[in-house]
């Protein structure tokens, strides 16, 4: 799994790109506080050699959490900036600062 941070210099935006190699998988997404924990928000793009990838906006100045969902299970993110404990899912979620 990996995260790409691309800042622009001209707006206060940050593209995230995560890419998670799930060869067995049928569906990846990427869900967080920028989107409500919506699990259809974000779907992730399966490309050829099996790893799922995709580039979400986020404001620039702020840390958020979340998670991956592969098929169903969610997973953290093992290069995360951080993890913080979630009381209402008794684990930890993976932290992006930015």
């Amino acid at each position: 799994m990996a995260i790409k941070k691309q800042f622009l210099k001209s707006k206060p935006v940050c593209k995230v790109t995560f890419t998670v190699p799930a060869k067995e998988a049928k569906e990846v997404l990427v869900v967080g506080n920028w989107n409500n924990w919506d699990a259809k928000a974000e779907p992730l793009q399966k490309l050829k050699n099996g790893t799922f990838k995709g580039t979400v906006n986020l404001e620039s100045g702020n840390s958020y959490e979340f998670k991956y969902v592969v098929d169903g299970q969610w997973q953290n993110e093992e290069q995360a900036d951080a993890f913080v404990w979630n009381e209402f899912a008794a684990s930890d979620n993976s932290v992006i600062n930015l």
